[in-house]
């Protein structure tokens, strides 16, 4: 008698889960020979259920077995679907409002291998020099061959000032090489922008959240004022793993006045939705570059998709990731819910962005910023350089009072702003984008003869 109460409420779980997972559909109105076909299946689990309950060698939480096969289900349908326990799901909302604890690093699952779409602008990953395409191979020495999406982020976050220790393959590499990361509370802010000289400004989305729509009308309002009249802008994607659909259109919106920006398709109808350009009551006329690389994914292509259809930009840097499937998240009773795969995301000109991503308009590989600064830097000796050398006397007090001076604000934050400014000395992407930009008018000139 234990038994027979214990499966009763098991296919009570499971039937519901099944409904909740076609968003809705009456499981019940399904042809008699489906509905045969499914309780079959539902008895051959439950049957499974009750053996293990029964016979394992130790007693086992019933809801850690439910949530283990749905787990199972649902990783064995694609890479992006997965079941989120309660604690889960809080910190997935948690993070797509703009904060949470961990390394900074989207990843996904390729050739059954734990791969990395982007680390995040500022964050440890992207200090330690994590690169789209990394294979995380261990997490804490732990193989991730066969591990979940949602088991390798829980593995990878945890409490701000801890370490974690993964080991990546890299291609070219020979050998694994661990690195060790001190998590930290990944930053809110997906905007940055600054002049890039009189006329010309550049904006970085480093992922798509509530508030980056909000945060790039400020940084266009800003860059507007300090440049009268502006003459170009770089949107730099790369490197960004996507984020929210809705942010995404927002984006894109900004910068087209009408016309479609993205459609899905899906099996069921109320997942083919179409979202439409409105009009812009604050224009912005001048010419944009959007800077993408291999680590763009999802929103970023949807955005880069949009405006390159729409002839709106020209599209600079290497083929994006190819992200377009589109994932419904769909809350359960018990506070878990599901992340599942429903439908696929389509530019206005109709190209699937699925496993094909968006081409570049011109094709410029990154080349790395340090090869360049060794190659073409050369160090000249001088007297300084030399052992023993007489110290400079008058130079020596200037060093002095230089350090002891305090730094206020404005003056750390030009400094800041010129830091950000060097480190796209090199960057050949950047450099070919704002080329681009100056030679726009004379493209047009010869477009038009």
């Amino acid at each position: 008698m234990k038994q027979k109460r214990f499966l009763l409420p098991v296919l009570v779980l499971v039937g519901f889960f099944l409904l909740g997972t076609v968003l809705g559909r009456n499981l019940f109105s399904a042809p008699n020979a489906e509905k045969k076909d499914i309780y079959t299946q539902l008895r051959l689990f439950s049957q499974v259920l009750e053996l293990v309950q029964r016979s394992y060698v130790k007693e086992v939480d019933p809801q850690e077995l439910i949530y283990g096969a749905i787990q199972g289900m649902l990783s064995n349908l694609d890479p992006h679907s997965s079941f989120l326990k309660p604690d889960d799901y809080k910190e997935l909302q948690i993070e797509t409002k703009g904060s949470f604890t961990g390394i900074g690093i989207e990843i996904t699952i390729r050739d059954g291998i734990l791969t990395v779409v982007a680390p995040i602008e500022g964050t440890p990953a992207w200090k330690a020099g994590l690169k789209p395409g990394d294979k995380i191979i261990k997490i804490n020495g732990k193989p991730t061959k066969g591990m979940s999406l949602i088991e390798a982020v829980k593995l990878l976050r945890g409490p701000k000032g801890t370490k974690v220790t993964i080991s990546i393959l890299r291609e070219g590499w020979q050998e694994l090489k661990e690195i060790t990361l001190v998590r930290d509370v990944i930053p809110i802010k997906s905007v940055r922008y600054f002049t890039i000289e009189p006329g010309y400004g550049y904006v970085r989305i480093t992922n798509f959240q509530e508030k980056t729509p909000r945060e790039l009308v400020s940084a266009l309002e800003k860059l507007e004022k300090e440049n009268t009249p502006l003459k170009g802008l770089i949107i730099d994607l790369r490197n960004n793993p996507g984020g929210l659909l809705s942010a995404a259109v927002r984006v894109a919106d900004e910068f087209i006045d009408e016309g479609l920006i993205v459609y899905t398709e899906g099996r069921l109808k109320q997942q083919n939705m179409r979202f439409e350009a409105t009009p812009n009551r604050r224009k912005h006329p001048y010419p944009l570059v959007v800077l993408v690389n291999e680590g763009s994914a999802s929103a970023s292509e949807i955005v880069a998709g949009a405006l390159q259809d729409h002839h709106r930009a020209l599209i600079v840097g290497m083929p994006t990731f190819g992200k377009g499937s589109v994932q419904t998240i769909i809350p359960l009773p018990d506070g878990s819910a599901v992340r599942l795969t429903t439908a696929q995301y389509y530019t206005p000109s109709g190209r699937s962005i699925q496993a094909k991503g968006i081409e570049p308009d011109v094709e410029v590989p990154f080349i790395d910023p340090e090869c360049l600064k060794k190659t073409n830097k050369r160090h000249a000796i001088r007297e300084k350089d030399l052992a023993k050398h007489l110290e400079n006397q008058e130079e020596k007090e200037k060093e002095k009072t230089k350090a002891g001076e305090p730094k206020n604000k404005e003056k750390a934050a030009q400094e800041s702003r010129k830091l950000s400014k060097e480190r796209f000395r090199y960057d050949s992407q950047f450099q070919e984008a704002l080329r681009l930009l100056k030679s726009w008018e004379k493209i047009k000139e010869i477009q038009t003869d």
